[in-house]
């Protein structure tokens, strides 16, 4: 039966000194509601990222729930909708309804799409900040309806069930394959032929059967690539130093005793600790590995930043026979298996990773089509033109197209040195005619990886077949935080703390511990280091982040163990020195 209807448009609240805007306060409506097809009439979902929409359009939760929350948390202090639920339901638990049941209430028609997402959120509505774990931990997650014909409903009406859905996957179930440690494949391959389950989640379970097998982690909730060939930083020697252009250098790195060094995937990036200074902490930075992925050296190139210190180094003062320390290659943003179309795409020194790629598809004499699009400033900021051109020449399908922005008159010549003045845009994709069933690699500056993506989707090539990489600090996931003005990572303000240090390596900063702090994402964001979390509880894996050295100790063991080198930032502390990829 349907005990309560319930609303709430969203609204500002403050949470630990900032403003969230949500809707998951709700209330219980007196009388008739009527229910449209995205949401409930006066209701509505302040993150439409990760809430609303038409697979999540009516939110649903049981009273047996909340009698069993209860009991477990000892509280008398629950009402219609503290769970931010648009129905709540005597029955209907989540243990028997299953993904596809349909059911009539009133004269509305639903079906059932998803488990809830786990979010923070919860959490602040019920001032319990372990509830988005708890409630997968003890598979009560509450379940999203998609409205298949509008109508009228009311407290008091009673709940028809219409239809089972396909392959009976209840809600518990289908919540576990995602976020609970075992992931059997047979029964995701299952839950994936079920057609009411919603596209995000079908995307989540492909991903996790296709995952490759030498991986570890959670392939539903992050990207996820082997784990890395060595723990912390070891000493390579430096067997030269080469320019590139006029603003970048190569520097090659090989085993000081000859040996082999473990293959990068292609794509893949190296962390550098130098020591310009004895005096001051080391400098820690990333950069893409731009050699063939053949383990004979890596090869990084760094274009020297205007007050750069560590490209300054790297540029004037590292020469052949140098020890550097080296954390083994990471990364994500890697070349696929695949034999559609390949797009590789960059601006400037975004080359680098892409021509890591190239390398790839060359070695396996690739079959692919492949598409260079490079942008550059001019002929002296262009990297790799010989380099690119031997490489695309031995690929029997491949095409290069080169975009100089400010093209030098006197030197640089259209048809010999680049093919088209301008920006790589929309415009320029469409008369090349691009192919839109490809998948699409992008590297760069941050408003060029933005532009292009834009452009590649409007051209019609899916937007989950682009991937891109973006230098230094990538973008945060705050979910419903409100927008404050960005500034550059910065120490903590007040007395600084006396622990272990802890460095940013893509943010290039290095600042100590402070006991009082209650994790390391705590400790990012008061250095408004770019972050991303959603449950900040160990479930959902959003703030997954590459260990590149040292251990940490959690303060509460995640749901499902992240990949192997990496950590939940959300629940840890340091042991000693850590070094994040962040």
């Amino acid at each position: 039966m349907l005990r309560s209807v319930n609303v709430g448009l969203p609204k500002d609240v403050l949470w630990q000194g900032r403003t969230v805007h949500t809707g998951i306060w709700k209330q219980p409506v007196g009388g008739a509601a009527t229910v449209r097809r995205l949401n409930i009439d006066g209701d509505g979902q302040g993150d439409l990222g990760g809430h609303g929409g038409e697979n999540r359009a009516v939110f649903v939760y049981q009273l047996e729930s909340y009698r069993y929350w209860q009991r477990l948390l000892g509280r008398d202090d629950f009402g219609y909708g503290q769970f931010g639920e648009n129905l709540t339901v005597e029955g209907l638990p989540d243990d028997e309804v299953c993904i596809g049941d349909r059911y009539r209430i009133g004269t509305a028609l639903f079906e059932v799409t998803q488990p809830r997402v786990t979010c923070y959120r919860v959490g602040i509505r019920l001032d319990d900040p372990r509830m988005p774990a708890l409630l997968v931990q003890h598979h009560r997650p509450g379940f999203y309806f998609r409205v298949l014909q509008e109508g009228d409903i009311r407290a008091g009406d009673e709940i028809i069930k219409v239809t089972d859905g396909p392959e009976r996957m209840s809600v518990a179930e289908v919540d576990g394959l995602l976020y609970l440690p075992g992931h059997p494949t047979d029964r995701i391959e299952r839950a994936l032929r079920i057609p009411a389950l919603s596209p995000g989640w079908q995307g989540s379970f492909r991903a996790m059967v296709s995952r490759p097998a030498a991986t570890t982690g959670n392939a539903g909730l992050v990207a996820v690539a082997p784990p890395p060939a060595w723990a912390g930083f070891r000493p390579l020697r430096v067997t030269a130093v080469e320019p590139e252009s006029s603003t970048i250098a190569s520097v090659r790195l090989a085993d000081p005793d000859g040996q082999p060094v473990p293959a990068p995937l292609p794509g893949q990036f190296l962390t550098v600790r130098l020591r310009p200074d004895d005096e001051q902490p080391p400098l820690i930075r990333s950069y893409s590995l731009s050699g063939p992925p053949d383990g004979s050296d890596y090869r990084i190139s760094v274009k020297q930043e205007p007050h750069g210190v560590a490209s300054g180094y790297l540029h004037a003062r590292v020469h052949p026979g140098d020890l550097i320390d080296v954390a083994a290659p990471r990364g994500t943003f890697v070349l696929r298996p695949a034999s559609t179309p390949v797009l590789l795409i960059s601006g400037g020194v975004g080359a680098t990773p892409m021509l890591a790629m190239l390398y790839a598809l060359a070695a396996q004499r690739s079959e692919r089509e492949v598409w260079w699009l490079q942008a550059a400033r001019d002929g002296g900021d262009r990297p790799f033109e010989t380099e690119t051109a031997g490489l695309l020449a031995g690929l029997p399908h491949a095409r290069s197209h080169v975009f100089y922005s400010r093209p030098r008159a006197a030197l640089d010549q259209v048809g010999r040195d680049y093919d088209s003045a301008g920006r790589l845009s929309l415009d320029a994709l469409r008369a090349l005619g691009v192919p839109v069933d490809a998948d699409a690699y992008l590297c760069g500056p941050a408003g060029f990886l933005s532009d292009v993506t834009a452009a590649l989707v409007e051209v019609g090539v899916a937007a989950d077949r682009v991937s891109t990489e973006i230098f230094g600090a990538g973008p945060g996931i705050t979910p419903g935080i409100s927008a404050v003005a960005t500034r550059a990572p910065h120490p903590p303000a007040g007395e600084q703390g006396d622990g272990p240090a802890v460095s940013f390596a893509r943010s290039g900063l290095t600042v100590p511990w402070a006991d009082g702090r209650g994790s390391l994402l705590e400790l990012a964001e008061a250095c408004d280091v770019p972050v991303r979390w959603s449950c900040r509880s160990g479930v959902c894996h959003t703030c997954e982040t590459g260990l590149l050295a040292g251990e940490v100790a959690y303060t509460t063991e995640p749901v499902d163990p992240p990949a192997d080198g990496d950590v939940l930032i959300c629940s840890s502390r340091p042991r000693g020195a850590v070094v994040l990829d962040l």
